[in-house]
């Protein structure tokens, strides 16, 4: 089969490779019909490099039809659709019980002290081959993949494998009062969705801040406060002033590879520049995020408020200013999507009104074939969404 593949930092081809097969009696085997491209694939693209393998198949969001399953797969047959959450769970252990799918008690990369495995990472979360692929190995498919209806586009139910449950999540954790106020820091996929949530979900005033004339026009257009940073000054200063006293809530959808950090910059690029050896026991011990974005949330929302972390970071060593924390009685929330936990809330919100705005969601569908060039777009902030159909 053809599939994504990594070959090295800033290096994705299009390879033939082995067709997954059944491993164990809890997997399925999906023929992909649609899978996105996300902002963790460029982690892995770029700054994760160090732990990452060559020949690594990557994604993690999809969608498909089901070809095999295993012998204790009960709930799927051969033709249904599905889409696959990009964290593998099992459903039965307390974490999964607990709505705590993201940190699976059964697929916990113990070995790298890690939470539940991921499709398309780094070995750090299991190294499990990813859905940019013309077919994907489902472990645990008892539990994970959800059936959808087969008479709908796929762009209505695709985003449910990551980008609608980790903004929903990340709108949760906000704990926006209602008619409250929050700011979305960063604008991509999660950060745009972020802002489509927490309006559809009653907030009174939901700003969006980024530096990209496009992502801040997709969301002036659907009526949503959109600021430009570079022309501020002060961002958090600017933001307080349209909110009196700062934002109820800021919703970091940014995470390590923010903007305006040349000395954060240079510190998580230098593991790439060594062995690889190396270079995992450096990142995994004294890795350093660009900690701009964070350090914004933290000034600009206000005392008593809450910080809603989605964007991703790695680092082992970030330093963090507790004191400004402590003074400000802020609540921290984060962590990776527990996708089957929020699917039922979101399900109802994919009817034929769309809320969201699910259908036209992607700014490029492209075929699998042209991943290289879909990365180099999606790096350079020159496509929005991208999905992959291969």
């Amino acid at each position: 089969m053809k599939a994504a593949v990594w070959h090295g930092k800033r290096d994705v081809r299009v390879d033939e490779v082995p067709d997954p097969v059944i491993q164990e009696p809890t997997d399925a085997v999906i023929r992909v019909t649609s899978t996105g491209l996300c902002g963790s694939d460029l982690h892995v693209y770029e700054v994760l490099s160090p732990f990452m393998t060559s020949g690594d198949i990557l994604g993690h969001e999809a969608l498909g039809v089901v070809e095999e399953t295993g012998r204790d797969v009960t709930g799927l047959r051969p033709g249904d659709r599905v889409v696959v959450p990009f964290g593998i769970a099992c459903g039965t252990c307390w974490m999964c019980r607990e709505g705590l799918q993201s940190q699976c008690e059964t697929t916990q990369v113990t070995e790298h002290g890690s939470g539940a495995a991921l499709f398309g990472h780094t070995r750090l979360y299991g190294a499990v081959p990813g859905a940019q692929a013309e077919y994907l190995r489902v472990p645990q498919a008892q539990y994970g993949p959800i059936t959808v209806p087969a008479d709908v586009p796929d762009d209505r139910y695709l985003y449910l494998s990551d980008v609608l449950p980790t903004a929903w999540q990340a709108v949760r954790y906000a704990d926006i009062p209602p008619g409250g106020s929050v700011a979305v820091l960063g604008l991509g996929p999660i950060g745009e969705m972020c802002c489509r949530i927490a309006q559809h979900q009653g907030a009174g005033q939901v700003i969006g801040i980024d530096l990209v004339p496009e992502r801040l026009a997709r969301v002036m257009a659907r009526g949503i406060e959109a600021m430009d940073l570079t022309q501020h000054s002060d961002v958090a200063q600017s933001v307080r002033e349209r909110t009196v006293r700062g934002p109820d809530a800021v919703i970091d959808a940014v995470g390590m590879e923010a903007h305006g950090s040349g000395a954060g910059r240079m510190a998580q690029a230098l593991p790439g520049l060594l062995p690889d050896r190396m270079a995992e026991r450096l990142a995994g011990k004294a890795g350093v995020d660009r900690m701009a974005a964070i350090h914004l949330a933290i000034d600009m929302v206000r005392r008593g408020g809450t910080i809603s972390l989605s964007g991703v970071y790695s680092g082992m060593a970030d330093p963090m200013p507790l004191l400004r924390l402590f003074d400000k009685q802020i609540q921290l929330r984060m962590g990776q999507a527990n996708v089957k936990r929020w699917v039922p809330e979101i399900l109802p919100l994919l009817g034929d009104d769309d809320p969201l705005g699910v259908d036209d969601f992607a700014t490029h569908h492209m075929p699998l074939d042209d991943a290289t060039y879909a990365y180099e777009l999606f790096q350079h902030k020159d496509a929005a969404k991208v999905v992959l159909r291969p």
